[in-house]
């Protein structure tokens, strides 16, 4: 196999390139190509969402105004019109609003595409694991604008785990969460980005 970073032939055995140091091992090359794919269907997601808005984000210095007025009960009442729908395309707005929101800091939040394909693969654990990151990136991100969260990832496992045992409310206090941090977090981005 030849390494992705310089070319280099490699032997299938070998761990790292020897030419510069790349990591070449088959999981790596795994995890590398499924985000890559994952990215290349976000941005064609993403192309086909602004074309269908029109003109105004062909602009490359376009910055959208960041939502800022997520409700757990408009979630919860359009996600029941619309059969289920508007929920994956409530976490593809959450998600790109987050990445805008605390781009910086290292870490990225899968979009919808990564989302379902990886919950699907999972039997499910991985949207626990997607709210679990979103968290403690929320919480993390908070002081960059002034702000603490007591809510971080594990507050919103724990209630995802342990609140099922509720009737399945724990589910819904865990996005309640999740909606409520996002919210300020991109309020303190449009007030730091727009002046207000």
């Amino acid at each position: 196999m030849y390494c992705k970073n310089c070319g280099h032939f490699v032997e299938d055995n070998q761990k790292f390139c020897s030419n510069c140091g790349a990591s070449v091992s088959f999981g790596q090359q795994a995890y590398e190509s499924a985000k890559s794919a994952f990215q290349s269907a976000e941005n064609q997601l993403d192309n086909a969402v602004n074309d269908f808005r029109g003109n105004q984000y062909q602009n490359p210095n376009f910055q959208p105004r960041l939502q800022t007025d997520r409700s757990l009960w408009m979630y919860i009442l359009l996600s029941i019109i619309t059969c289920g729908i508007y929920s994956y395309y409530f976490i593809y707005k959450l998600a790109k609003d987050v990445n805008t929101a605390c781009s910086g800091d290292g870490q990225t939040t899968g979009g919808l595409v990564q989302f379902i394909l990886l919950t699907f693969i999972t039997c499910g654990i991985y949207a626990w694991v997607w709210h679990y990151k979103l968290g403690n990136r929320l919480a993390d991100n908070a002081p960059r604008y002034g702000m603490t969260f007591q809510e971080n990832g594990t507050t919103v496992l724990m209630w995802m785990l342990f609140g099922s045992l509720l009737c399945g409310i724990g589910a819904f206090v865990a996005m309640n969460i999740i909606i409520k941090n996002t919210n300020r977090i991109c309020a303190a981005y449009n007030a730091s980005v727009f002046g207000y």
